[in-house]
């Protein structure tokens, strides 16, 4: 009896020494906002929202959830390709309301302490013409007078539209195009349905809404155009367009439309009030894997690109690779931040980038503010391929990449599929950074998808302390002479106007498992000032992708989009796992996580309407179709409950 009362009162004793304090009063916190996909229109996805901190974050539980029902379920047969969606927005809170679009262009309003849903608009887009439909966000203008439309919602849709919405309401701004909307595929060269969509938040610059698309990759030479437009906000009106074509250089096609194969601008543009500029980040130019044809329609690939807001006139441009035939394309929104440089505050564009190499650049001129050095990199692809003999490398800021791979790298679940992966690096050309596409097989590491990918980065406006994802498992890409392809005609990566199709894919072992040791995902916090890595954790597990007992792997491939707070917190999910977790800023260690219906690969946002509410966290858990997570409709809101 004396036993079992000294063990029970020693277990009451450690169950309580680990248990957290309570939570007592909710302080009173700032009041902040989120009206710009990334937070600002310079895309820092920072906050001064500052209620929850690393102190009482771990009381974080859900608030609120809102469901559109607006999923689509994936169909794969010999006969028809149909992804599942993914919801992959970041919605935006602007005074008491957030906004955002679901993967098929619904748009939601929604109270933003309550999460009840106040109205929605159905751009009744085909919901079966896009093989990845995702909508990523709405932008917001507000005239400063009242009325009807003097708030406006706009939304890009799958089919090509800018609609603009009353934000009170909902209902279309009728001044607005025809009926509140304009056809953004005018001028455009023929084209299906599923080659040219807006997915990415238009962005906007005074009273102008500026759009690029996302025009399908790897498909033809002559895809339509990747050219970007602007508008008037009001009316509707066209202003300018920017065709990505060297100076001098033909911008049009024989029957007058926009010159085809033009590299796109399909991920997020920033913008700069003061200066009236707009930074666009460009992807490569099509098909991604061969250029033998491209000449002049290279010179605005995989770059940033500083545009007049007035006119669309080019200010300046860097391009981060040269003659990319890697799909390494300009993937994440391009960040705005002042930085201290040899004792002097410079603005800068802070580019992260596939190769996992950040560019830190002068605003005003697009000079790199710290050396770039222009490096000899691996040649003798095919022979019709005209390779850049160097490619830039920054030397301030650490590349988060290291290749190239060695048989030491070499991994396996077991002893069989690790041999399995060394037999096949031996196999395929394996050079390092850059080396080149080939008939035999190359290694890409960083892969296609990253390196950095289009959720980062985050980047505090003060320490300027930079948070990334990085994705470390390598690719594999393959040329395939045309006589040889499987189905020229097809939907796969045909290329069609090239010699070539080729074949991608993660460099894995025959089991599926990537080949070289985890972690294969990172989160990665850099200070850009100081050019060093501060750490480097794994980020996520194999739960909810590997059966058991496989479920101990830390550090994903996949998608993600880190946010910060100005209380030192990052929260972030990830492609591949049904958790959303916050970290801290200073040391990297985990302080929260919670689990989610399905994997949350968008960026979250956070806010805090009045000083006497809540501060929110809110994500969008909505799966993705490369991490095989199922889709979802959740955008979810967390809090600190009530005082207890």
């Amino acid at each position: 009896m004396y036993r079992a009362f000294c063990c029970f009162a020693l277990s009451a004793i450690f169950l309580y020494a680990c248990s957290p304090p309570p939570l007592g009063e909710i302080p009173a916190g700032t009041v902040a906002d989120w009206p710009a996909y990334g937070a600002t229109p310079g895309g820092s996805h920072f906050s001064r929202a500052n209620q929850i901190t690393p102190e009482n974050v771990q009381y974080l539980e859900l608030a609120w959830e809102h469901r559109s029902g607006d999923i689509r379920e994936a169909n794969i047969s010999p006969d028809q390709f149909i992804s599942q969606s993914s919801l992959q927005v970041t919605p935006i809170m602007v005074e008491d309301r957030l906004y955002y679009c679901s993967p098929f262009n619904k748009v939601f309003a929604l109270d933003a302490e309550s999460g009840e849903e106040l109205w929605v608009f159905d751009s009744e887009v085909d919901r079966f013409a896009d093989f990845l439909p995702n909508c990523r966000g709405v932008s917001s203008w507000q005239s400063g007078e009242e009325g009807f439309c003097e708030h406006r919602i706009v939304v890009g849709t799958l089919d090509a539209r800018l609609i603009a919405l009353d934000a009170e309401t909902g209902k279309r701004c009728p001044d607005f195009g025809d009926n509140g909307e304009v056809d953004v595929s005018h001028g455009l060269s023929e084209h299906t349905p599923a080659e040219y969509s807006i997915t990415s938040p238009p962005a906007i610059l005074g009273d102008r809404v500026v759009t690029g698309a996302m025009v399908l990759d790897n498909q033809r030479v002559d895809i339509p155009s990747g050219v970007v437009r602007a508008y008037d906000i009001r009316s509707g009106a066209f202003l300018w367009a920017w065709n990505p074509v060297k100076p001098g250089s033909r911008t049009l096609n024989d029957d007058d439309t926009y010159l085809s194969g033009t590299t796109n601008v399909w991920s997020i543009i920033a913008a700069d009030p003061e200066r009236d500029l707009l930074f666009v980040p460009t992807g490569n130019t099509s098909p991604d894997y061969y250029g033998g044809h491209r000449g002049d329609l290279d010179y605005y690939s995989s770059s940033v690109v500083a545009l007049s807001g007035e006119t669309g006139e080019v200010a300046w441009h860097y391009q981060m690779v040269h003659h990319d035939v890697w799909d390494y394309d300009t993937p994440s929104q391009p960040t705005l931040v002042d930085m201290m440089v040899n004792g002097e505050t410079v603005p800068v564009v802070v580019q992260t980038t596939k190769m996992g190499l950040t560019f830190v650049l002068h605003r005003d001129t697009g000079e790199p503010v710290w050396p770039v050095e222009e490096r000899p990199v691996p040649q003798n692809g095919v022979p019709e391929e005209p390779l850049s003999p160097t490619q830039p490398f920054p030397t301030h800021v650490p590349h988060l990449i290291s290749p190239p791979l060695t048989e030491d790298d070499m991994w396996g679940l077991t002893f069989w599929d690790e041999g399995q992966c060394v037999d096949r690096l031996r196999e395929i050309r394996n050079d390092g950074f850059y080396t080149p596409p080939t008939l035999q097989g190359s290694i890409n590491f960083p892969s296609n998808g990253g390196g950095n990918n289009w959720g980062s980065p985050a980047v505090h406006p003060d320490s300027r302390v930079m948070v990334v994802y990085t994705l470390r498992a390598p690719g594999s890409t393959k040329l395939i002479p045309r006589e040889q392809c499987a189905d020229p005609g097809g939907l796969g990566q045909r290329q069609e106007g090239t010699p070539y199709c080729v074949e991608t894919g993660f460099f894995s072992s025959p089991i599926g498992v990537p080949c070289t040791e985890p972690p294969w995902g990172t989160l990665d916090a850099v200070d850009l000032e100081a050019g060093e890595v501060l750490w480097s954790v794994p980020m996520g597990t194999t739960r909810d992708m590997a059966p058991f007992p496989f479920w101990w792997i830390k550090g994903l491939p996949g998608f993600a989009a880190p946010m910060m707070t100005d209380t030192g917190l990052i929260f972030v999910g990830i492609s591949n796992e049904h958790v959303l977790r916050a970290f801290d800023l200073r040391t990297g260690e985990e302080l929260w996580h919670a689990d989610l219906p399905t994997a949350a690969n968008a960026l979250p946002l956070t806010y805090q309407v009045s000083s006497t509410g809540k501060q929110y966290v809110v994500v969008a858990a909505g799966g993705h179709w490369a991490g095989g997570s199922p889709p979802g409709d959740h955008i979810l809101a967390f809090a600190l409950p009530d005082a207890r």
